[in-house]
């Protein structure tokens, strides 16, 4: 049964990744988690984390001081796009070490953490909403729903960080992205924007595949 609930949860979360508004919807946890790998980036990386805006449009901003150029600077434009991915293919390490109350914590700690940052209405609202979701979740359903949320949350991490890239790609291509992630990236660096697009499609993608093993193996493999 629980191995059919994790397959279930990954078509679940595909179609919601490929669709039309609910994806809208839900991009919105994609740029939450987006915005907080900016910030924990900026923190690493030794510098001074102002605040995070979350926007209607699903887009976001994280605003930090410090170094404008530098090993830092590059760190923090590079961390944003991956950062999906990246804690789906944490939460997938949990999942396969049947830690599922460790995924509800870590994400919850996450929420609170951009929460405090938030300098926007909307952004506030986004992250509340989220929350209340989680927090329903953790503490009112049982067992079997809270095991389906957690797979379809990772599910959807993973899947969630492949198709803003696309989206980068073809805005870029319209000539509406030209101080994006990548373009900051380029001018940071002697690299093409183009080279890191792929640099970032091969981390994502590499998340996305070694995940998705950690997910599916127990469930083909027998019983969580």
């Amino acid at each position: 049964m629980a191995g059919g609930i994790v397959l279930i949860a990954g078509v679940v979360a595909l179609i919601l990744v490929v669709s039309g508004t609910p994806w809208r919807l839900a991009r919105n946890v994609v740029t939450i988690v987006h915005e907080a790998g900016h910030a924990v980036a900026a923190l690493l990386a030794g510098r001074r984390l102002q605040g995070i805006r979350l926007h209607s449009d699903t887009s976001g901003v994280t605003v930090s001081r410090g170094k404008p150029e530098g090993a830092g600077m590059v760190l923090t434009s590079l961390a944003g796009y991956p950062a999906p991915a990246l804690l789906g293919l944490a939460f997938a390490g949990l999942v396969s070490a049947e830690k599922l109350s460790a995924v509800l914590g870590i994400a919850a700690a996450l929420l609170l953490g951009v929460l405090v940052m938030v300098r926007n209405a909307y952004g506030v609202f986004a992250v509340v909403v989220s929350a209340l979701v989680l927090a329903g979740v953790a503490l009112v359903a049982g067992a079997a729903v809270q095991a389906a949320f957690v797979y379809l949350m990772t599910w959807f991490l993973l899947f969630g960080a492949v198709r803003p890239l696309f989206e980068l790609q073809r805005k870029r291509r319209r000539g509406a992205a030209r101080d994006s992630d990548i373009d900051q990236l380029a001018r940071l660096t002697a690299l093409p924007a183009a080279i890191w697009l792929l640099v970032l499609g091969v981390l994502i993608g590499g998340c996305v595949v070694v995940g998705g093993m950690l997910l599916v193996e127990p469930a083909v493999g027998g019983p969580l």
